[in-house]
């Protein structure tokens, strides 16, 4: 084993933003395709068992929110160990980041059991499809350790630089999943037919493989777990640091399914039918910001160790590269969703107002992902910088500012396709003062760290 060098600090900026991006958007591509095929199962064996799902999305995504906040701190902190060729120090943070992860998921998902009933109600779920989700939600909430630790686990080695070895451990699990889906869903030979169950029991088994095999390769491949006793000082001033960031990253990122679920039970006074339009929408969007969500995981390393290097101009470049691609790729999301949505709302439901929902989004929202991918970059620039907090002002701007009030306000006047379009306001705004505030910021911190 050799400790990580800070390769991200010299060579053409272009290039390693590639290299990093490729495999990571493979791995999220993959994950997302599983996402896709699990909808699509789920939809085949029944509607409520689709909205059931649909109504536990916005619940998921603040989960896995709070495992991108912490995931966003470690990868901060130790990309800029590593920039400063601090290799002890970046292996004690990554090996604190997992067990402060594992404690805080613990009490996340305790909560989060004895709540499933009176939050689901709150969100608008009827009283009929309880059941399906109270199945659902108390084994995913078992899986919550294994797939908040791996994720914080796979930071800390893309802080190194290395995005291809946690991008196979997610195209393995996205692998597993799809081949126990049918299996443990709809029942093969001794195993019975386990429904919405089924679904979320194949996701629990693939989530602990990727747990497993980060903790193997983070130990035996990049030297970066440690199994001394920490020191009680270390430690927390580990936790600190790691919080610093993880803190506002998971705020950040929860916002934005927060008000996901505040749209939910917006929708869900337009029937059943709709929440589940929505949620098929929901599952498609993110298959096609993959690329965005690839871009996001790689600049915080990228500015991180740039960053502790005193490289401002390559910091800036790498926010220009990165906005030309979101706006051109953007254009191209657009075209092809609103070119096939006629054709892609009918792969998960046979219900004509489902595909309704689903086809009107796809004309109106999309014109909107070049700037929301924008947002996304920025937000994770301010956290490699060690900055946090304005990415939790932009998040907080575009959903509590813009989206909700203009929702309110559109659905007053457009039913749903005011809902809609207040999404896509909020993001084109947002995306153009995140570049802005971030190139500024840039410019700033650097000057004072190189006076430091």
């Amino acid at each position: 084993m050799s400790a990580p060098k800070p390769r991200l600090t010299e060579g053409p900026v272009g290039r390693h933003l590639v290299d990093m991006t490729l495999p990571v958007l493979l791995g999220i591509t993959t994950m997302m395709a599983q996402g896709l095929i699990d909808t699509w199962f789920i939809g085949r064996v029944g509607d409520a068992e689709l909205a059931a799902f649909g109504f536990s999305f916005p619940i998921l995504m603040i989960v896995t929110s709070v495992a991108i906040g912490l995931g966003a701190g470690t990868s901060s902190v130790v990309a800029r160990a590593i920039g400063a060729n601090d290799h002890r120090r970046a292996r004690r943070l990554s090996t604190d980041s997992l067990l402060l992860s594992f404690l805080i998921v613990a009490a996340v998902s305790f909560v989060g059991v004895l709540t499933i009933g009176p939050l689901f109600r709150l969100l608008g779920a009827p009283d009929d499809l309880i059941p399906l989700i109270r199945g659902f939600m108390t084994i995913l909430y078992a899986g919550v350790p294994f797939i908040v630790v791996g994720m914080v686990g796979m930071a800390s080695m893309r802080a190194t630089g290395d995005t291809r070895l946690p991008s196979g451990l997610m195209i393995l699990a996205a692998i597993l999943n799809v081949i126990l889906d049918p299996i443990l869903i709809f029942g093969l030979g001794p195993v019975p037919a386990m429904g919405l169950n089924g679904a979320a029991t194949a996701a629990l088994i693939a989530r602990a493989s990727i747990f497993i095999g980060t903790l193997y390769l983070m130990r035996y491949r990049l030297d970066m777990v440690s199994f001394d006793r920490p020191d009680p000082v270390e430690l927390r001033k580990s936790w600190r640091d790691i919080l610093h960031v993880g803190i506002p990253a998971a705020g950040t990122n929860v916002i934005v399914p927060v008000g996901t679920a505040v749209i939910t039970a917006m929708i869900a006074r337009y029937g059943t039918d709709a929440v589940a339009g929505f949620g098929v929408a929901s599952r498609l969007e993110s298959m096609m910001l993959v690329v965005f969500y690839a871009m996001s995981a790689i600049i915080g390393p990228f500015v991180g160790q740039n960053f502790s290097a005193g490289n401002a101009e390559r910091i800036l470049r790498s926010l220009w590269l990165c906005t030309v691609f979101c706006l051109a790729s953007g254009f191209v999301i657009a075209a092809l969703l609103a070119s096939s949505s006629g054709l892609l709302p009918g792969l998960f439901s046979d219900s004509d107002s489902v595909r309704g929902v689903t086809s009107l989004f796809l004309w109106i929202v999309p014109i909107s992902y070049g700037t929301y991918g924008m947002v996304m970059v920025m937000n994770a620039s301010f956290n490699g910088l060690g900055h946090p907090m304005p990415a939790v002002y932009i998040s907080v701007g575009r959903i509590v500012v813009l989206y909700l009030p203009l929702a309110f306000i559109g659905m007053r006047l457009f039913d749903i396709a005011g809902i809609f379009a207040a999404y896509a306001i909020a993001n084109i705004v947002s995306g153009i003062g995140a570049y802005v505030w971030a190139r500024s910021t840039v410019r700033r911190r650097c000057a004072a760290h190189a006076n430091y």
